[in-house]
This record gives structure tokens, sequence and C-alpha cells, in this order.
């Protein structure tokens, strides 16, 4: 969830919205803003944060050995050579490479949401496009987001969601390695296992996927991609991130300094 927690912090730094001068991510977080409350934060002595937004790891749906590379890396001399007057350079190094056209299904759960934070995480989502260590050079990646559930508990997990698209295109001939997933089977496969199994669910859930699912997306989008509703969303973000900070943290770490005394040392 870094990549796209970052993506957030860009948009308020670029907005000047909230203390975003004071936030320094894993350094000194201001308490305050959407990041901060939202996905949560940890300093100490000086008080923490769980975060609301709950991710778990992602499986692609074919194998390793059809969905990865290993591609060895360089770093040349200026003259574009491994070697400079006699000298051969030792940084040389190898690393496994996702190909392209490999489907990682994913499922992010945001804990007693407001309006607004919804908005925040899902305009994230959607702008996030590197994860990943090497985030400049590789990672690259679309999220193409197929359906939202309201629940009042978390749904199924990654693993198992994967596993049951896996299970349905392998019954209906879709995956023939190596050949490449078609990106149309693949979402239509995951919103027919997302509803399978979420009919057996114990929870109560409404679910929008599909047709109903694409009104509820281009009303984000139609805020995300004007400039002047996305900054009138991240001031009442903050708005409401202030005053939760204001009563669930700020003055929970004032109770705590206040409650600590000074203990004389006796003999």
């Amino acid at each position: 969830s870094t990549p796209e927690r970052l993506t957030g912090r860009e948009l308020l730094r670029n907005y000047k919205i909230g203390d975003w001068e004071k936030c320094d991510y894993n350094v000194d977080f201001s308490k305050t803003t959407p990041d901060c409350i939202l996905y949560g934060f940890a300093i100490g002595d000086s008080g923490s944060e769980k975060s609301k937004v709950v991710v778990d790891t992602a499986y692609s749906i074919t194998p390793f050995d059809d969905s990865h590379l290993n591609f060895t890396l360089n770093a040349p001399f200026e003259s574009g050579t491994m070697s400079r007057q006699g000298e051969v350079t030792s940084r040389i190094n190898s690393q496994d490479h996702i190909l392209p056209q490999v489907f990682f299904p994913s499922i992010v759960t945001l804990k007693d949401p407001t309006e607004t934070g919804f908005i925040y995480v899902f305009n994230n989502i959607l702008r996030t496009r590197h994860y990943g260590a090497q985030t400049t050079r590789t990672g690259r990646v679309r999220n193409e987001l197929i359906g939202v559930i309201f629940a009042d508990g978390e749904i199924v997990s990654n693993l198992r969601w994967t596993q049951k698209i896996y299970d349905l295109m392998s019954a209906a001939g879709k995956i023939n390695p190596p050949d490449p997933l078609n990106e149309d089977d693949v979402l239509t496969h995951a919103n027919r296992a997302i509803s399978e199994l979420m009919d057996g669910e114990c929870i109560s859930h409404r679910d929008f996927l599909g047709e109903s699912f694409n009104s509820l997306l281009a009303e984000v989008k139609s805020i995300s991609s004007d400039e002047t509703k996305l900054q009138a969303m991240l001031t009442q973000a903050n708005t409401e991130s202030t005053a939760y900070a204001q009563k669930h943290i700020l003055k929970s770490s004032e109770k705590g300094k206040k409650g600590k005394k000074a203990v004389a040392p006796t003999e």
C-alpha cells in the first residue's frame, strides 16, 4: 500500500492541504492528515494509529514459471562498456522480472470509512502506476478496478479469490501456458468468481459489480479528474482527519504526558 499512500501524500503537498510541511513519511508524521489517519503511523512514545486500509499479498493467476523471467542487469562505465583501461567492473547482477500481461487479483479493505475517506483511498488506487522496490525503473502496472463491496465485515482473501478465478478459467479452457491470459477473459471470470464467493459469505453485504459498478466508478473519476472537485475532496478529507486526530489521538497524547511523574530515587 506504500505506493498508493505516497500518491495521496503527493496530492496533499501539491495543493498544500493540511500539515504537509510537517509530515515526513516514516520519520515524523503530522498525525492529522488523511494519510496519517487512514493509512496509520507509529512514532514510538509520541503516539500511533492503526491503519484502516488493509491489504494482503497478491498472487498471480498463472504459475511462477509462466509469469516471471530472470533478467541480467549491469551498471556500465561512461563509455557504455563493462571495462575501462583494463579494469572489468563487477557491477552485474540478475533479478526476477514479471512478464507483461500477468494479473494479480487484489482486494483492498477500508475499515470504518467516511464518504470522503473512501474516495481518497479509491483515488489513490486509480492513480498509482508503479509498485515494488525499483519503482523508477520497473514495476509499472495498471490497476483495473472491477467492483466495490460494502459489508459489515471483511470478505474473502486474495489467495482464495485468485484460486477461484484460476479454477473457473481452467474449466473454461482459458489458461493455455505459455500463452498470456486474455484480459477480457480475466475480468469476466474475476467478476463471476467474486460473486460466487460472496454468495457463500455469512456477512451482510451490498455488491457493486459489473454494470452497477460503472456508475460508481464514473462518479469517482469525475471528482479525481476535475482539479476543483479534487481539491475540495482533499480539503474535506483533511478537515475530517484533523477533527478525528484532535478527538482521539492528540488528546490521548496530552493525557499520557500529564500522567508521567518524576520519581526521586530513594536510599
